[in-house]
């Protein structure tokens, strides 16, 4: 049974850092193995960042596609199991060494080439045809505009020839037939994607851990959801966006973030009942047990900058949905788990929206420390409503953090925990008392990100937020670090605070 929101606790972990020998962690047996921990561990929740392809950057918050999965999340020794690969297969590819870093270019090319050879000897059945007519309000679009950008070499689908970038249904029908035999081989790939993520679902819901995925709130502008809904977005004639999303100036930046994706034409996304937004809902509460909304605030109000500006200062905020969104989608989904990700510049109106529909938000603890009226220090929390977090995958880590913490921060964490010596002699020290405040908070749940757990340094840092970096997205533990005695370490921690299974 999956727990609720009651008091429990997890690890916030993507599947991408996970340990493997294909140059990128994926839905395999270590995935299984890092389930294993977490009950061990007597953990309720593993949190994951989105499945969506990743974009520029190697960024899943910047896909090609809202709908679909991610190809290089597939583990090729599931596809022997299941039928679509012999051992020899993998025999002639010569297998990559698992490394703290993810290797996406190596990875592609091996996945890339298991499933081209997988679907060379495919014959389609009634299980892959019953997929593909349940998923092809999407997929049909999603794998047409993959076949179209390789066809393209790439290139953003405005430099597409004019006719197909307009979608002129004649231009479709012609290169939907030039391109058939790919076209075929995307709704393939997304498929196996699928199969495998049902089967890690059920392997995760089975053992009591629940999922808890990610929305972006915003789509890439060269996505399939762009190109195939080009009205729901602020494009011009060209099809490029006249105005694009991100954030004021912030505790991340002093020029703010210029994200550039394209904003939604709310006032249309209301005509037709906000239904792509629905169906996206509809979609991930599938796939995941909670489904964390990011950048929640932008549906009270969002952060519009002219798309000449290249910076976020000259933006303005604009007036979202709001309520009218939320009733709306709330009405046709079947009690969704939803969690706001309600961190930034929040006001007094994203905290009205958020609880008038029950939503529990996010504390992050790294963004109290230093100043005691803080919503984000445990003892501010006004409702056990909410998920505490030490830091979250745009954090740095713990350890990094309190290395580059200033002295009137340092103060304040050693008197607000009442350890005059906390990082004096042993740093490792201040990652166990965060974790401890976020264990022993009011908070429902606590969310741990899996560098906290094993106290590791900035080197280990997931994304550091708008800055163009090799190393975002990259980091991978190793094989070794699901060690049994740190998994009963925690779940006595658990137990002690009231989190354990």
């Amino acid at each position: 049974m999956i727990a609720s929101l009651q008091r429990s606790a997890g690890i916030l972990h993507h599947i991408t850092s996970l340990p493997g020998p294909y140059g990128i962690g994926d839905m395999g047996p270590e995935a299984i193995r890092f389930l294993d921990f977490m009950v061990k561990g007597g953990m309720a929740w593993w949190q994951i960042l989105p499945l969506n392809p990743p974009g520029y950057g190697a960024s899943p918050y910047q896909s090609w596609s809202a709908f679909a999965g991610n190809p290089l999340l597939i583990n090729p020794d599931q596809m022997i199991e299941d039928g679509f690969l012999r051992h020899s297969d993998l025999a002639s590819l010569s297998r990559l060494e698992s490394t703290d870093r993810v290797d996406f270019e190596q990875a592609r090319e091996v996945k890339q080439s298991l499933l081209r050879k997988a679907f060379a000897g495919f014959v389609p059945d009634d299980a892959y045809r019953a997929f593909c007519q349940a998923e092809s309000g999407w997929l049909d679009d999603a794998a047409l505009y993959k076949a179209l950008s390789n066809h393209y070499d790439g290139r953003p689908w405005t430099e597409w020839e004019k006719d197909v970038s307009r979608r002129e249904p004649e231009a479709l029908r012609k290169v939907v037939g030039i391109l058939r035999n790919e076209v075929e081989f995307q709704r393939f790939s997304q498929y196996i994607f699928f199969l495998q993520h049902v089967r890690l679902k059920r392997e995760a819901n089975e053992r009591g851990v629940g999922l808890i995925g990610d929305i972006p709130i915003f789509v890439a502008h060269d996505s399939a959801d762009v190109w195939t809904h080009q009205h729901l977005f602020h494009l011009d004639e060209e099809g490029e966006p006249t105005v694009v999303a991100g954030v004021p100036p912030d505790y991340f930046s002093k020029t703010g973030q210029r994200w550039g994706n394209p904003l939604y034409r709310w006032d249309v996304m209301r005509e037709s009942g906000y239904r792509w937004w629905i169906n996206r809902l509809q979609m991930n509460l599938r796939l995941y047990d909670i489904v964390r909304i990011d950048h929640f605030r932008g549906f009270e109000a969002y952060w519009e900058i002219p798309a000449v500006e290249k910076t976020a200062v000259g933006g303005k905020w604009v007036e979202g949905p709001g309520a009218d969104f939320f009733e709306r989608a709330l009405n046709e989904l079947d009690q969704p788990q939803i969690l706001a990700e309600d961190l930034g510049d929040i006001t007094p109106e994203v905290e009205m929206l958020r609880d008038q529909f029950n939503l529990p938000g996010m504390k992050v603890l790294q963004f109290g420390i230093g100043d005691p009226s803080s919503t984000h220090l445990p003892h501010n929390f006004l409702s056990p409503h909410t998920v505490v977090y030490t830091g979250t995958h745009d954090n740095n880590t713990t350890l990094g953090w309190w290395k580059d913490l200033d002295k009137r921060g340092k103060r304040f964490l050693r008197e607000y925990s009442g350890k005059s010596s906390l990082g004096r002699t042993r740093r490792r020290d201040v990652v166990e008392e965060m974790i401890r405040l976020a264990l022993s908070s009011t908070a429902s749940i606590a969310i741990i990100p899996m560098q906290d757990i094993l106290g590791l340094d900035s080197d280990a840092r997931m994304n550091v937020p708008g800055a163009k970096s090799d190393t975002n997205w990259s980091w991978r533990m190793g094989s070794e670090s699901l060690d049994e005695k740190l998994a009963e370490e925690f779940a006595e921690l658990l137990e002690l605070f009231g989190r354990g299974k």
